[in-house]
């Protein structure tokens, strides 16, 4: 049913508003889009915070063009976010969506043509088109009508610019606050908690706009009341913790402060920028500094400087820009200065696609730089994750004085969710300066003989005076002419490794402790491969999973665990060969990064599958591709036997 069948008040009957039924739902996924600039995304992050204010689990997708500013009603141009509502945590954003709202038709197109939308899923389109003085734009959005009714789409045009111009002069100014009050009619939701949202939201902006914006909430409530047969009711789970909807820029951020780092410096690059933005509005507060450098070297330099004379200093980068920084890196794994480096992982190689999300860079911090570097790499498999992991990591640089490389990706980056709210605890904070006296028999890389690990100089440290450099040195940090004295300083160097090793505790499997197939991944993919595995298991498959935090060092016990399965494979976002490729064969095979680390440091026959199209992995494309191998094992030509 459109909205131009209902009547002339656009109610069923002609005249009084339409009562729908109320249909209960345990998740639903939402999509909102436009071209970019149209406010989309502002109106999609209103009704993802409103619904976990309600009480729902969420999880937020962005949906962003790789182009600045692609053309108007482009079918490669939609800009908004993707919306999963649930009764229960939710940990990814799902397979395809149950309802989209959309401002023009190509955007919508070009998500259908993506496979995005579910069959039969509702279609809220913006009408204003159906009648556009350019004939070709006016076909275009019959022929989208038509092509939509007739595969199946339930399509209602929404008339909003026209609803708008009853209370605005200027309908692209607030017809997304329209489309936002549409959404909590058909979720029923209280639009007490929008107006909040557009308070807080707009405040800087003035009584007006605020009141303005809150009148075309309440304005596209009414409409959707009265005019559309359709709503839904997504349950509050049972939680009764108090809670924070953010993305993982901003927890990566919280976390920084929480963590007592007081430097971070960066040079903005997509998807890291925002959060050096939010650090820039807050960090003060904390007794913290954003130093905005002129380039990814000298942001690089900078926090090892910062480190170096004090507190562990970060740098938030993505990939080009961690690229930039392995030079500097290198010496602060010589010269053995703490330092945290958040690598906000996009498309490569090159420009690639900046505001896509790929896992492409986890051999490049296990192995970047030159010579032999190493460094503690971990990666965050949650926005609650991207807190955490930096209260983590400033304690490990600074007790192994090393870099510590925290991996996210442009998934937990732009996506919100709502997670427990943090309450601050002293220890995560760094300790006071050590200031007292070094002693007559200390040096500056007195290492321990068994753990690699030695005393911090602090500058300022009475006795503690020494030349700090970049060449091979010995204990006392002089020039390591000696051959001994350099293999000792990486001997030492690699130590702090294996002594950190130790430390680690054997991450959990998920499911059972051996079967036929286990699923191992690392960072964002973890909701969706747990999601995938638990729907397998439902159906009586053999399979688990396991998520590694911690690449290198790896946990003690995870061979172990591998050689429990029949077969193992990664899920990644990260390119690996398909052998159903003509050219492709077990000699030339390239396996996802995972897989390589796997296989080279077990021994174990660790399969892979990837898929690398610029969006996170769905729990319904793994759990195909995970039956597929099943189906393989158990067949009488399976290669496993």
């Amino acid at each position: 049913m459109t909205a131009s069948e209902l009547g002339p008040s656009g109610s069923a009957d002609g005249g009084s508003p339409l009562r729908a039924p109320i249909e209960t739902v345990e998740a639903h996924i939402v999509e909102v889009i436009s071209d970019s600039g149209e406010g989309a995304q502002k109106c999609a992050q209103a009704f993802a915070t409103v619904s976990a204010k309600t009480g729902n689990g969420v999880w937020t997708v962005e949906i962003i063009p790789a182009e600045i500013q692609p053309p108007a009603r482009s079918i490669a141009g939609a800009s908004g976010n993707r919306i999963r509502i649930g009764s229960h945590d939710v940990t990814n954003g799902g397979d395809a969506a149950d309802l989209i709202l959309a401002f023009n038709d190509q955007v919508l197109l070009g998500r259908v043509r993506a496979g995005e939308l579910r069959p039969g899923c509702i279609v809220l389109l913006e009408s204003k088109w159906k009648d556009d003085s350019d004939p070709d734009v006016a076909k275009q959005y019959n022929d989208a009508i038509e092509y939509l009714t007739r595969e199946g789409y339930r399509v209602y045009e929404i008339p909003i610019e026209a609803e708008c111009l009853k209370y605005v002069a200027n309908p692209k100014r607030g017809r997304n606050m329209f489309a936002l009050g549409i959404l909590n009619s058909v979720y029923g939701q209280d639009t007490e908690l929008s107006c909040d949202h557009i308070r807080y939201t707009f405040a800087k902006k003035g009584d007006d706009v605020v009141d303005g914006n809150i009148e075309l909430l309440e304005a596209g409530y009414r409409w959707a009341r009265d005019n559309l047969d359709i709503r839904f009711c997504v349950p509050p789970s049972s939680t009764r913790e108090r809670q924070i909807v953010v993305n993982g820029n901003t927890a990566l951020g919280l976390g920084i402060m929480a963590s007592g780092m007081e430097v971070c410096s960066m040079y903005p690059i997509t998807p890291a920028t925002s959060a050096s933005h939010y650090l820039s509005d807050v960090f003060r507060k904390a007794g913290g500094t954003v130093h905005q450098a002129e380039d990814e070297i000298a942001a690089c330099c900078f926090a090892i400087g910062a480190s170096y004379a004090g507190k562990c200093a970060v740098t938030i980068t993505s990939g080009p820009g961690y690229s930039l920084k392995q030079e500097a890196l290198g010496l602060a794994v010589m010269a053995e200065i703490p330092l945290v480096v958040v690598n906000v992982q996009r498309g490569g190689p090159s420009t690639g696609q900046p505001t896509k999300v790929e896992q492409g860079d986890l051999l490049t911090a296990v192995f970047g730089s030159h010579g032999d570097a190493p460094k503690i790499v971990m990666a965050a498999a949650s926005i609650e994750d991207c807190f955490y992991a930096m209260i983590t990591a400033r304690k490990l640089a600074e007790l192994y004085r090393t870099p510590v490389i925290v991996l996210t990706d442009a998934n937990l980056a732009t996506a919100q969710q709502p997670i427990p709210r943090p309450e601050f605890r002293a220890e995560w904070a760094a300790p006071p300066f050590d200031q007292s006296p070094v002693g007559d028999d200390s040096a500056p890389y007195d290492w321990d003989p068994k753990t690699g690990l030695s005393d911090r100089f602090l500058p300022g440290r009475p006795s503690g005076m020494h030349t700090l450099t970049g060449l091979a040195h010995d204990r006392h940090s002089r020039v390591a002419y000696d051959p001994e004295i350099n293999h000792e300083g990486l001997r030492r160097r690699s130590l702090k490794l294996a002594t950190f090793q130790k430390a680690l505790q054997t991450p959990r499997v998920h499911g059972d402790r051996e079967g036929d197939l286990l699923v191992v991944g690392w960072g964002s993919t973890k909701g969706a491969i747990e999601e995938a595995v638990d729907r397998l298991r439902s159906e009586g498959c053999s399979v688990s999973s396991l998520h590694l935090k911690f690449l290198q060092p790896m946990a003690s016990g995870l061979g172990e665990i591998l050689r429990r399965f029949t077969r193992v494979m990664t899920v990644e976002i990260s390119w690996c060969d398909d052998l159903q490729e003509e050219m492709i064969d077990e000699d030339n095979r390239r396996y996802s990064n995972l897989a390589w680390l796997l296989r080279g440091r077990y021994l174990v026959d660790v399969d892979c599958w990837s898929e690398v199209k610029g969006q996170p992995i769905k729990p319904g494309s793994i759990a195909r591709a995970v039956r597929a191998r099943l189906d393989d094992l158990h067949s009488p030509n399976s290669r496993v036997g």
